[in-house]
C-alpha cells in the first residue's frame, strides 16, 4: 500500500499524486490539512525519511518565522506542537512506499519509492 500525504492545493503534491496514477497505483491519500496524522506518526515519518522533524518543516510558511522554529534549540516536541496547531507547517507531499518514505520534492522523487 502506498500512502501520499497530500495538499490538493500544492502543485508538487498533485504532480506526485499523478506520477503514482500514472504507474498504476492507486495510493491511500491523507489530505493531512484535515486530517492530521498524530503525533506517533509524524514522528515515524520524520525518522523514516530521514530527515528529522526539522526536515519536514516548511519554511516558508509564516507560522514558521512567528514561532521562531528556526531556533535549532527547539525540541521535537516544541516542533510537534506546532505542526498540531498549524498543519501547513508540514512540507509535502510525502510518500510512504515499498521502498521507503519520501518527501516528494520534486515530485519526481516518488518513482524511487515505487
Amino acid at each position: 500500500m502506498i500512502t501520499i500525504y497530500h495538499n490538493p492545493r500544492c502543485s508538487n503534491s498533485r504532480a506526485a499524486l499523478a506520477l503514482l496514477r500514472q504507474a498504476g497505483h492507486e495510493p491511500r491519500v491523507v489530505e493531512y490539512l484535515q486530517t492530521l496524522p498524530d503525533r506517533a506518526t509524524l514522528k515515524e515519518l520524520a525518522r523514516a525519511s530521514g530527515l528529522g522533524l526539522r526536515g519536514l518543516l516548511r519554511s516558508k510558511e509564516a507560522a514558521y518565522t512567528e514561532l521562531g522554529l528556526d531556533d535549532p534549540a527547539l525540541d521535537d516536541d516544541s516542533l510537534l506542537n506546532a505542526i498540531e496547531r498549524y498543519p501547513v507547517l508540514l512540507n509535502r507531499p510525502i510518500v510512504v512506499g515499498p521502498r521507503g518514505v519520501a518527501l516528494c520534492r520534486p515530485p519526481e522523487r516518488v518513482l524511487d519509492l515505487i
